[in-house]
């Protein structure tokens, strides 16, 4: 079904029926309202020791993930060119997770895939707007860095849903289904936006070799990484399919975004993000495979 959306977004794109600032906009709309919704809709669960466990779990999984990838970003692209490391560095630490991770974990796991995937989600955002955009240029001052993680929609989202679960309140009848059809939403307008990103590729130019080292790194090794220990540690089976999954994410369209703003190779950038998107749509339902069996 996914696969399908996809295909229909990049056919929409093709065919002119959605254009560059339209696809901008459906971008901003499901950041800005959708995937809140979204993340509100997935904390409206009855709260428990064992929910409150699995949350301190993934929250401790990803920071260290992204712990990790700063550090593989770092040294694994000395020899590109500084503005093509840039782009590396940010692809490596800040993937797409944040974007496909919500309508993904919710279609393989479920209700609950879809609240442990917000809070995963929580360190990767603030990572976005530190050490990520310090990557393209100076790190941000404390109090910039601070607005734009706490003004952050998803971030709210995330702060509302939390107060929604541990108190059990619930809004009015009539909001609480706007918010459910919002949500609903999520899926459809991520893969059409998804495939709008894969319908600007060029397939006699995506072809090159750090591109297809980076797509080995994010979307194959990274991930078994973190599958690896947390196999080894008997990590709860719904947890580490989560945190699996999000890991195994592609580039952010963010890169592309930062690349153009700061002048870093910002056609290099496009490559990054559209072949690992597409070089996804293989490695996550191997990946989904793979852990069944766990």
């Amino acid at each position: 079904m996914m696969f399908a959306l996809i295909i229909t977004g990049l056919i929409l794109k093709k065919v002119g029926v959605v254009g560059k600032e339209a696809q901008k906009g459906m971008t901003n709309l499901v950041i800005d309202l959708i995937l809140p919704c979204n993340i509100i809709y997935s904390f409206m669960i009855k709260f428990s020791s064992k929910i409150a466990q699995d949350f301190v779990v993934i929250l401790v999984i990803s920071i260290l993930i992204q712990v990790f990838c700063v550090i593989l970003g770092g040294v694994l692209y000395n020899k590109c060119s500084v503005k093509r490391k840039k782009c590396l560095r940010y692809a490596t630490i800040c993937s797409n997770a944040g974007f496909l991770g919500n309508p993904i974990a919710q279609g393989v796991f479920g209700m609950m895939g879809l609240t442990l995937a917000s809070i995963y989600l929580i360190p990767q955002r603030i990572m976005m707007w530190s050490e990520g955009v310090s990557v393209f240029t100076e790190a941000p001052t404390k109090k910039e860095m601070l607005k734009k993680i706490f003004t952050h929609p998803c971030i709210i989202a995330c702060e509302i849903g939390i107060v929604l679960m541990l108190t059990g309140w619930r809004p009015p009848h009539f909001l609480e289904e706007t918010i459910t059809s919002v949500s609903n939403c999520n899926t459809a307008m991520s893969m059409l936006v998804i495939g709008m990103i894969l319908a600007d590729a060029d397939p006699k130019t995506i072809i090159d070799k750090d591109v297809l080292f980076y797509t080995f790194i994010r979307l194959l090794i990274i991930p078994f990484c973190v599958f690896i220990p947390c196999w080894l540690l008997h990590i709860d089976s719904l947890v580490m399919g989560v945190s699996v999954i999000l890991a195994a994410m592609p580039a952010g369209a963010t890169t592309t975004i930062l690349a153009s703003k700061y002048d870093c190779e910002e056609e290099f950038s496009v490559k990054l993000v559209v072949f690992s998107t597409a070089a996804s749509l293989i490695t996550t339902p191997l990946w989904n495979m793979i852990l069944l069996k766990f």
